[in-house]
């Protein structure tokens, strides 16, 4: 399948970090904000989880959430993880199905981990799952500025300028 036949057939939408996507299941049961880190306000489905796809010449834009997320690949080629840790350590990982070219088809980015994604070179597009444990809300989304990110991580200024938006 092409990319909008995927894009057209799970119905995914445009999503502000870039890319597409459609949440694709919610738990019916939340964890109280009692029983959550201090970071979270109010209360958070158990886990959530999307459909998420990447077309050539489109990043997700550095950004970080308040859970862990784990990513699995589904479909059509490598995706790029670039991963900068809060002491300033960067992860890169390849998300795809190539485990003898050193792929991985499911990789943790940590809660609070600034990350961005693209698809490898000569790649048309990836899909992707994200799921994340507490729920995913938009509460807990935070889009990197670029200004802000090259002064907390001034070695890392080639990637932050390349997958920023802002």
């Amino acid at each position: 399948m092409t990319a909008e036949q995927y894009i057209q057939h799970l119905n995914l939408q445009p999503h502000p970090e870039g890319g597409f996507y459609k949440q694709n299941y919610t738990s019916s049961e939340f964890i109280p904000s009692t029983a959550l880190p201090q970071r979270f306000r109010g209360k958070r489905p158990f886990s959530t989880a999307i459909y998420y796809l990447l077309q050539r010449g489109d990043f997700s834009t550095f950004h970080k959430i308040k859970s862990d997320e784990c990513w699995h690949f589904y479909g059509g080629s490598t995706l790029h993880i670039h991963m900068i840790e809060k002491k300033g350590n960067y992860i890169f990982i390849k998300l795809g199905n190539r485990i003898t070219d050193n792929e991985l088809i499911q990789c943790i980015v940590p809660s609070g981990t600034w990350f961005a994604v693209e698809p490898a070179p000569n790649t048309d597009f990836a899909l992707t799952g994200c799921t994340v444990a507490p729920g995913f809300d938009f509460e807990d989304f935070q889009i990197g500025d670029k200004a802000t990110l090259l002064q907390l991580f001034p070695m890392h200024s080639i990637i932050i300028e390349r997958l920023c938006r802002v």
